[in-house]
């Protein structure tokens, strides 16, 4: 998996303004994020709304809308709150409605909903008190939904773009980090939230669930993604240039494409009570 901190499973390690900051890089260029960002499964949306109460759906930490939309268009009703202006911005003129906080600072009023979704969004969140205020806004039978993907493009690529980025950023924290990592670290990661969850004795057992699939890339796909990961958003643009160069090489010695291993992890819980 290339270095890529939103899809990390775990709240990060750094200093939180340093943490905020990264969870804020990601709207250095919304179009091209939204763009290139995959999708998530259509069987994931499908069981998140299974059985819920009714459509009303809180989105987490929505960015662009990726998710949010994929809602919308299973007839929902989405609301989104964002931390970054400018991601919020771009996601309002795709027609979704954002609000501009952090979840745990979001007033939610006396507003309620049927599921919460967190779109690789949810390491930002403190997960105690997010499933907490979640619960609170969830209606009974309401599902909290957390998911992210799990990147594994083949050793040939991830190992030539870690060496790379190794070089250009040694005093980073995500430096030195393997070229590709077991889907079972990630799994483990969202074994933690679903605990965190259970903590507040305010949900049913969580549960975890898995979609494995995958998608082809040419070159200038893979190259338009990468800039928009937190490993490179904040990088200097000759930094990001070489590291690009060194993984866009090792893409052409394949043929100038690949098939990337996907994996799509949640944490999901049905929120107790009938009141």
């Amino acid at each position: 998996m290339p270095i890529v901190p939103r899809e990390k499973p775990e709240p990060p390690a750094a200093h939180p303004g340093e943490s905020q900051r990264m969870a804020t890089s990601f709207g250095i260029d919304a179009q091209r994020y939204d763009q290139a960002r995959p999708d998530y499964p259509d069987a994931l949306v499908a069981r998140i709304l299974a059985g819920s109460p009714g459509s009303d759906v809180l989105d987490v930490g929505c960015g662009t809308g990726i998710a949010a939309r994929q809602f919308q268009a299973a007839a929902c009703t989405v609301l989104g709150v964002e931390p970054d202006a400018r991601m919020a911005e771009f996601a309002r003129a795709r027609g979704l409605r954002v609000e501009v906080a952090t979840f745990e600072a979001w007033e939610p009023g006396d507003r309620m909903f049927d599921a919460v979704i967190a779109a690789q969004s949810w390491h930002w969140v403190d997960p105690v008190a997010g499933a907490a205020k979640a619960a609170r806004v969830l209606r009974p039978r309401g599902r909290l939904a957390i998911f992210g993907h799990v990147y594994e493009p083949p050793a040939e690529v991830a190992e030539p773009f870690a060496a790379a980025y190794l070089r250009v950023a040694p005093d980073s924290p995500l430096s030195g980090q393997p070229a590709r990592r077991p889907v079972e670290l990630y799994e483990a990661g969202y074994q933690k939230f679903a605990d965190r969850i259970r903590e507040t004795e305010l949900f049913g057992d969580p549960e975890q669930w898995r979609f494995d699939w995958q998608q082809s890339y040419t070159r200038d796909q893979w190259l338009e993604l990468l800039p928009t990961t937190g490993g490179l958003t904040r990088l200097r643009p000759d930094q990001l240039a070489e590291i690009l160069d060194a993984t866009g090489n090792a893409i052409d010695s394949l043929g100038g494409s690949f098939t990337m291993d996907y994996t799509t992890l949640a944490a999901t819980a049905v929120r107790a009570g009938t009141c």
